[in-house]
């Protein structure tokens, strides 16, 4: 049973009219007798709560930052009308709205509604339980219960980075020499034979063609191969968690492997994703299928970091037996001395043998800002404190980069944009 405001505030009336006449004791007795017959009244003529059913429909997975509308169907299999307030209840993150809806469904008849969702986080989103208030034709009271109509809503990665698509595409065309550029498309692949141009590498020149040619100068000209591989290699542990910008570093990495995969696959090329830190957490396998970038949205979507140390020889050993054959290593991480002089390197050996490695970290762009501060002491001291960071970082990567490694230490603004231009500069130069 629930009493609503409009039933307390006609008691509340009574109850003022014996404070205003006190010795109209019987009046008061009167006016809540009848008060309470008409809530008894209403009570018994509200829809009955547990002959209704609900139902969803709608979108089962969505990117991060896109509202979400579901449908949300109400039937009355009861005798009465209906005349509800029903609260739709979610968790806080799904940023469900409106938060109550009314509605009036007749006997035997069903009503749509909508909910929107707007959630604020990435992973699966569930409704908790639906709380429907039935009530009575004068609004005075009603029966309450509980409904649950399960869904689950799976909510994406944003790729953000998608923005960057285009000019990638268009440094890819450049690169496998698509477009007219002097010199043609570079790599190790022979490609085709043509005219020489001013500003064409002597080198390329075909002196047995040019011999055929009696006037013509021939060269050769190459693409970068294709059906080369590339793991997407994702540091989920503790440091992962940190936040660059309001975003856990591990969300700005996948972001950066969503725009690496789109662009290797269109170039040809095969792509798998690992994600790792005490274990194993993603593990999928190479391949060239242009459905490998929604399966990897999928798989990512529920990953989080996790508060341990990660484990780099195990990373090591599961990048192994998801690379058997040469790959590009792309190892999405942090530059810090626990994660690369105690954890990465003394397993970069069994990897730098076989492989590309590319280390690709993400900086706080705080870093640079905090650097040139010296208005005051506390900012002078923060000044030394963040140059000491940045000149910790530029010592790791000259680290890494002595052991055959690749780095790339960008804030967050063109981290995606570089690791992908970088991925297409090692194409170019045919180190795949």
């Amino acid at each position: 049973m629930a009493i609503t405001g409009r039933a307390v505030a006609l008691v509340a009336l009574g109850i003022a009219v014996l404070v205003v006449s006190p010795a109209s004791g019987a009046a008061f007795l009167v006016v809540n007798l009848v008060i309470g017959v008409l809530i008894t009244a209403d009570l018994c003529l509200a829809g009955a709560v547990r002959a209704c059913t609900f139902s969803r429909s709608g979108p089962t997975s969505a990117r991060l930052g896109q509202p979400v509308t579901l449908g949300f169907t109400v039937t009355n299999g009861g005798r009465r009308t209906v005349r509800a307030r029903i609260r739709d209840g979610w968790v806080p993150s799904a940023g469900a709205r409106p938060r109550v809806h009314t509605v009036t469904v007749p006997a035997g008849e069903r009503r749509f509604l909508e909910t929107v969702l707007h959630p604020t986080r990435r992973g699966d989103r569930v409704p908790v339980r639906i709380t429907v208030r039935s009530l009575g034709p004068l609004g005075l009271a009603g029966r309450q219960g509980r409904h649950h109509a399960p869904w689950r809503l799976r909510m994406l990665p944003p790729f953000t980075s998608r923005r960057h698509l285009p000019a990638a595409l268009a440094r890819l065309r450049e690169v496998t020499g698509e477009v007219a550029l002097r010199g043609g498309g570079a790599g190790s692949e022979f490609d085709s034979l043509r005219e020489y141009v001013v500003g064409d590498d002597v080198r390329t020149i075909d002196w047995r063609v040019t011999a055929r040619h009696h006037g013509a100068v021939v060269v050769r000209t190459f693409r970068p191969e294709r059906d080369r591989r590339v793991l997407c290699v994702l540091d989920s542990g503790r440091t992962s968690a940190g936040r660059v910008g309001d975003v856990p570093r591990l969300d700005h990495a996948m972001d950066a492997a969503l725009l690496l995969t789109a662009v290797a696959l269109r170039a040809g090329d095969r792509v798998g994703l690992t994600a790792h830190d005490s274990t194993t957490r993603i593990s999928l396998p190479h391949t060239r299928d242009h459905g490998l970038l929604a399966r990897m949205s999928e798989a990512m979507a529920t990953l989080e970091p996790a508060l341990v140390e990660a484990d780099h020889d195990g990373m090591a050993s599961a990048v192994l037996r998801a690379s058997s054959r040469r790959a590009l290593i792309v190892i999405f991480t942090d530059l810090v001395p626990a994660v690369i002089e105690e954890g990465l390197l003394p397993a970069l050996p069994t990897l730098t043998s076989r492989h590309t490695v590319l280390v690709a970290a993400l900086r706080d762009p705080r870093l640079d800002e905090l650097a040139t501060g010296h208005d005051d002491v506390g900012q002078v001291y923060a000044a030394a404190a963040a140059e000491q960071t940045l000149l910790r970082r530029r010592e790791l990567t000259a680290l890494l980069r002595r052991r055959g490694v690749e780095v790339v230490d960008v804030p967050p603004a063109g981290y995606a944009a570089v690791v992908t231009d970088t991925y297409l500069t090692l194409k170019a130069r045919g180190r795949l």
